[in-house]
C-alpha cells in the first residue's frame, strides 16, 4: 500500500503482552521514505474532553474519503509506525489543514515549521 505524509491510515496495534491487538486510526505526519515507517499522530473519537495538545477533525478535512466519526487528532503522542501494521487507508487531508495540523504540532513541540 503507498503510504503519503497527509494519509489518515488504520494501523494494528498490539499490546505489551502481544497476546491482543486494537486498531487505530492514525494522521501520516511524515513518511519516512526509503524506510519502512512513518512518524504518525493517534486519532480518537473519545471527543468528550479535548486536553491541550488535540484538535478536532471530521470527513470536511479530507481530499478524499473521511474517518467513520468526528474525531481528533492528539498532536502530543507522535511515534513511529511500520508500515506493516497498516490495514486500510482512510483517506487524505486537503494541504491546508494538514499544514494546520503540522504547525500544531510545530507549535506544541517548540519547533521551527516549514
Amino acid at each position: 500500500m503507498d503510504i503519503k505524509t497527509a494519509d489518515v491510515v488504520l494501523c494494528e496495534f498490539y499490546f505489551s503482552d502481544l497476546k491482543a491487538s486494537k486498531n487505530r486510526p492514525v494522521l501520516v505526519l511524515k513518511n519516512n521514505l526509503p524506510y519502512d515507517d512513518f512518524v504518525g499522530l493517534p486519532i480518537s473519537s473519545q471527543l468528550d474532553k479535548l486536553h491541550e495538545g488535540e484538535v478536532e477533525i471530521d470527513n470536511s478535512m479530507f481530499q478524499f474519503g473521511g474517518i467513520p466519526k468526528k474525531s481528533k487528532i492528539i498532536i502530543r503522542k507522535p511515534f513511529v509506525i511500520s508500515k506493516n501494521v497498516v490495514i486500510k487507508k482512510y483517506g487524505s487531508l486537503n494541504q491546508s489543514d494538514f499544514e494546520k495540523y503540522h504547525r500544531l504540532f510545530c507549535q506544541y513541540f517548540g519547533c521551527d515549521c516549514v
